[in-house]
Order: C-alpha cells, then structure tokens, then sequence
C-alpha cells in the first residue's frame, strides 16, 4: 500500500464558501490528514483559510490542487499555481495534478506536462501527477516525462465504474489510482448488494465502498457537509471485507459514468 499518498482524503469538489471552510474544517479535527481541492473549484482560499484556523502543522497534511485547463499555456501555468499557493496560504502543494487532458493542440501535452515538471522542480510542489487521463494518454505522459514521475492518475472510479483498463495501465506503469466520486453523487449507497454487505459487516454503505477502494490498492477521495459522515467514513479504515463481498462488488461494474464534461477525452 502507497505511504506517500494517504489512501483516504477529503475531496472538495462542489464546496464553496463558508461551507467548503465548514466541511474542512470538520475533516481536519476529525483526523483527515489529505486534502484534495483544485482552482476549478473556486474554494482553494476557504480551503486555506480552514488549513489555517485548524491549527494542524502543515507538514503533517497532504495538499492536493489542480491546474484547470485555460491554464495550461506555458506563460500561464507558473502563475496561475502561485495564484493557487497564495490562497491555500502555503508554499508549496504535496500534489499538484493536471485537471484535465486537452483535446486540442492549442498547447501540447509536451507543453504543459513541462510545465507542470517545472513547478515541481521550482518546489512548489513536492509531487506531481495528472486527472481524467486515459489509457492512452496515461501512456504518452509517462513517455513524456519518463517512469516514477508522475505519483498519480486521478480518475472516476466507484462501484458502478470502475475502470479496469485505466486501473490496470496505471499499476503496468506504477501510478497511483486515486478515485474520485466513490460514490457515484451517492447511487451506489442505495444498491442492494452493497447496503447488504454493509447490514453483514455492521457497517455503513460508505464504509463498505471505502473499505473496497482501500482493499484494490486505491486512494479515494470522498466529500461530505455533515460531521456523523466525515467521522463514519474514517471509521472504514478498520472494515474488511471478504472474497465474497469482493467479488460481489465486482459484479456491480455496469460503465455508470458521473464526470462526463463535454471537453471530457475518448473514454476507454
């Protein structure tokens, strides 16, 4: 299991405001050590704002941010992560991801990966890696920037997808899976094999589908407003679940796809 990257963080995404501050807030004392937020989400400066009031040192936190894809030009990448760094009100990110693949040539991959290297090399982040990329593009960004680079791919991956072909080429190439949106905006909570699982084990719906994240070898990166949720969702670190269940939760894969955007790649 990786020790870099904390294989539960608290995701962002859809927070703002005083609620984003909130919701950290609440994840930070209840133990949450990885946050994973991105300029495209417009809470980075409330997600800082809680870093900061939390009390929690900073070198005992994993940050995560995203480059959005308007900054992906080589004269607007470098700033626009500063720009992220002031309103997290740190120096540096612990990961910092490209957001999305273009699916244009206004600015080539070689491009942008450069400049996303660059900022590493600058310190202004410790790790980098990419989002949404497919098998193929996964491939090529390797091939730009060369094995053991790159930490992560992080992508959709729940229950109802969970996208073997981009899993298996990460692990041929040894990136991380992180998996967002583990619970499909909260489908997969509601199926039945999955609630019956969770009724065997004691458990919650979410702790069964964070306990499998856990048990494939994948981060994950659930969201939530409600204190009982950040602090069950922790709790699923010490739920196991067997072959049976395993195998169960495997026969849910059914191609549900959630984040489809329409400047989204060629899924695979």
């Amino acid at each position: 299991m990786n020790s870099t990257l904390p294989h539960l963080g608290f995701g962002t995404f859809r927070l703002e405001g005083q609620t984003a501050f909130d919701a950290v807030s609440m994840a930070l004392n209840a133990g949450y050590r990885h946050i994973d937020t991105a300029q495209i989400y417009g809470n980075e400066q409330a997600v800082g704002d809680a870093i900061q009031a939390s009390g929690v040192a900073r070198a005992d936190l994993f940050l995560t941010t995203k480059v959005w894809t308007e900054h992906l030009s080589r004269d607007a990448f470098i700033p626009s992560v500063k720009a992220s760094l002031a309103k997290l009100s740190t120096e540096y990110v612990d990961l910092l991801l490209v957001h999305w693949p273009l699916n244009h040539n206004t600015v080539t991959m070689e491009d942008y990966l450069s400049s996303l290297k660059e900022a590493q090399d600058m310190g202004l982040a410790r790790h980098i890696g990419v989002s949404n990329f497919t098998v193929a593009q996964t491939e090529q960004a390797v091939d730009i920037l060369g094995k053991r680079v790159l930490l992560t791919n992080q992508f959709e991956v729940h229950p109802y997808l969970q996208n073997s072909k981009v899993v298996a080429k990460c692990r041929e190439l040894d990136l991380i899976v992180t998996g967002y949106m583990p619970f499909a905006y909260g489908a997969v909570l509601k199926d039945p094999v999955i609630v019956t699982i969770a009724e065997k084990h004691g458990a919650t719906a979410a702790q069964v589908v964070l306990a499998w994240m856990r048990q494939q070898g994948y981060v994950t990166i659930p969201s939530s407003t409600r204190q009982v949720n950040i602090d069950s969702n922790l709790k699923a670190d010490s739920l196991e679940l067997d072959a049976t269940d395993l195998a169960d939760i495997a026969a849910l894969d059914r191609g549900h796809r959630v984040a489809n955007p329409d400047f989204a790649p060629e899924w695979d």
